[in-house]
């Protein structure tokens, strides 16, 4: 598999973690690669579009014979110590396993998922096959890293749990809304009971009041008869 370190060494470092954006130029017959390294179980997406060389119209314009192909592999390493002043630890790659190749038009979509963590290789080049084609494509790519694939048990697990937490939590605020609920009832009938004293006790000093007007009242009269009948005597 033909490969290009420095082209390689330039995309990879253009590449970020999450997602990747990018664009390059290849000849018919030429395969541009980078390597990915990434965990076990990761959703990888890609989306290109390729355009290609107009003479005619000097740009470049969309062609729907042009395909493109698009290959993943697995990269492999041998760790040896490498002896020396001082002392390191080297790799070599002894083989690599190929997991993906497609075939698409010059606007499409590939996904993979690395089924073991590592190096990967993905390479794209275009179906002319002639050596002496001079046509030249402007390719434009952009890698999502996704997470790891999703566990359904692990994930119906969580969701029980969730739907757990959430019955529980709901149970709870019915709780507090019957507590709300008792403590406004107890709250109206301290209301009535302070009202209805508070009535009592106005009505209770009125009825004094009246009592003392009457007794005020009696006891001058009383006395007025009292003084008359001693000036007559």
């Amino acid at each position: 598999m033909p490969t290009r370190p420095l082209v390689s060494l330039a995309l990879l470092l253009f590449f970020t973690t999450a997602a990747r954006a990018l664009h390059f130029y290849l000849d018919a017959n030429q395969k541009r690669c980078f390597i990915e390294e990434l965990p076990t179980d990761t959703v990888v997406e890609g989306h290109y579009r390729a355009l290609e060389w107009s003479e005619e119209k000097q740009g470049y314009q969309e062609n729907q014979e042009l395909g493109i192909i698009v290959e993943v592999t697995v990269c492999s390493y041998t760790f040896y110590l490498k002896f020396g002043s001082p002392v390191s630890i080297a790799k070599e790659m002894h083989s690599e396993e190929p997991l993906v190749r497609t075939r698409g038009p010059f606007d499409g979509r590939f996904t993979f998922t690395s089924h073991d963590s590592g190096d990967h290789t993905i390479c794209l080049s275009t179906n002319y096959t002639s050596w002496f084609s001079s046509t030249h494509i402007r390719l434009y790519l952009d890698v999502a890293v996704g997470n790891s694939k999703p566990n359904t048990e692990q994930d119906r697990t969580h969701v029980s749990e969730i739907a757990g937490k959430v019955r529980d939590l709901n149970q709870k605020l019915e709780d507090i809304r019957r507590e709300q609920q008792y403590q406004r009832e107890r709250e109206a009938d301290y209301r009535d009971l302070s009202e209805s004293t508070n009535t009592r006790a106005v009505w209770y000093s009125v009825a004094q009041i009246i009592v003392l007007l009457v007794t005020c009242t009696w006891q001058l009269r009383h006395l007025k008869r009292f003084f008359e009948d001693r000036k007559m005597r």
